[in-house]
């Protein structure tokens, strides 16, 4: 998830093993709160807090400087970067010509995330990458299990299609 999320000027920073450092200082501090009433599964508030301490790092490293429209954060727990996602789908390649195709399907797979929707990039990246379960997926998202099960297979379709769209055969492994 930190991985995923963790914006590219950041991670010439920082790397994701210390966001996660600093998370588990901050569940240390927090358990007995969270054992006390716990409102979420386990999971979802270790990843709740992981995101907490993303967005206060992101903040810190990148949105230090002055403020600016153009430089303005989303309060909410970073996109997955579209350059992370492609990288979760595509091995390397070994030979120059597998790494030429490779980048051509790395530049059109990327194009068609970014013509995604950003709910249905949400869906894919909490289901698929970030493996969570259908109902995880639906309490992070505040929706039914059933709903999140739909919102999933539609996003699915339409990854489907724009892959089609861009030239690339989603029934086939890339090169």
């Amino acid at each position: 998830m930190v991985h995923l999320r963790m914006d590219p000027r950041l991670k010439t920073r920082i790397g994701a093993s210390d966001v996660l450092q600093e998370a588990f200082v901050e569940v240390n501090e927090r358990v007995e709160t969270y054992l006390d009433d716990p409102r979420m599964p386990f999971f979802l508030w270790l990843r709740f807090i992981t995101a907490q301490r993303l967005v206060a790092l992101h903040r810190h490293h990148i949105g230090a400087q002055k403020r600016d429209v153009r430089r303005q954060v989303d309060a909410g727990i970073p996109s997955a970067s579209t350059p992370a996602l492609v990288d979760h789908l595509m091995a390397s390649g070994t030979s120059p010509t597998q790494g030429v195709a490779r980048e051509e399907t790395r530049i059109r797979m990327g194009a068609a995330l970014d013509r995604m929707p950003a709910a249905d990039r949400e869906i894919l990246v909490l289901r698929h990458f970030e493996e969570l379960s259908n109902a995880e997926t639906a309490a992070e998202l505040g929706i039914e299990p059933p709903a999140a099960s739909k919102r999933y297979v539609r996003a699915l379709r339409r990854l489907k299609a724009m892959l089609d769209d861009v030239g690339l055969d989603s029934g086939a492994s890339p090169p």
